[in-house]
Formats: structure tokens, C-alpha cells, sequence
């Protein structure tokens, strides 16, 4: 199934299938599907095309999804960049902005960088 150019996987309940589109979480996922009278544990296969429309109706008109949130979403993040302030320096410096630890978790944002000694062998050059 297609829904506003993107797939849906057929299997999944309708509740879970919608969060396949950006800026739909579980809980709007919900929201939508009883605004519009719909059972959330219907197959997304199981939808209609009227049923469809529907959905596909409500969230353009509701909702700011794919494009356009990714689009927000990156303003946000410029604005903490150009105030300078925390969250948005440890955005440029590309740390974790938010609270977690870096002395050990954040290898794969930091480039994986090792800075223990490995097992103390040192690899033979084959001549």
C-alpha cells in the first residue's frame, strides 16, 4: 500500500504502519485513527481506498510529515547554531547533545576513536 509516496508495509497493524511516514510516532498514529472512527488493530492491507483517502486527507491537512518536518527540523537545529548556544555547539562539534556520557558511547558520532592501549602484541610486517 502507498500512502502520500510512501510504502506502507501491508502485514503491520494500521496504528503501527502509519509510523513508516516522518514526524508520525505511535501516539499520533493513534490520534489519527480515532479521529477518523478507524480500528487501530485493522491490517493496513485491510484498509479501503475510502479509508485511505481519509487518512491521507487528515494528515495534510494536520500534520507537517516527511519534507517539509525534515525541513523543520533542520531550522531548529540552525537556530541553536547560530545563538551558539549548547546544545547547538555540541550539535557542530557532532557530540550528543543530549546529556548522554562520551568517554565511552558516542564512538560511532566521534569516528570510533580508541584511545587505550590494545593487547600490547605488536603485528609482524610479513617480508
Amino acid at each position: 500500500m502507498r500512502l502520500l509516496g510512501i510504502n506502507i508495509p501491508d502485514g503491520k497493524r494500521a496504528e503501527i504502519a502509519l509510523t513508516y511516514i516522518y514526524g508520525i510516532g505511535r501516539a499520533t498514529a493513534v490520534d489519527i485513527l480515532t479521529s477518523l472512527k478507524i480500528d487501530p488493530a485493522k491490517k493496513a492491507k485491510d484498509l479501503n481506498s475510502e479509508e485511505a483517502n481519509k487518512i491521507k486527507d487528515f494528515i495534510e491537512k494536520n500534520h507537517k510529515i516527511e519534507g517539509e518536518m525534515r525541513q523543520l527540523v533542520k531550522q531548529h537545529i540552525g537556530r541553536l547554531k547560530d545563538i551558539r548556544c549548547y546544545r547547538g555547539l555540541r550539535h557542530v562539534k557532532r557530540l550528543p547533545a543530549r546529556g548522554q556520557r562520551t568517554k565511552t558511547n558516542s564512538r560511532t558520532v566521534r569516528g570510533n576513536v580508541r584511545k587505550t592501549a590494545g593487547s600490547g602484541k605488536r603485528k609482524v610486517d610479513l617480508k
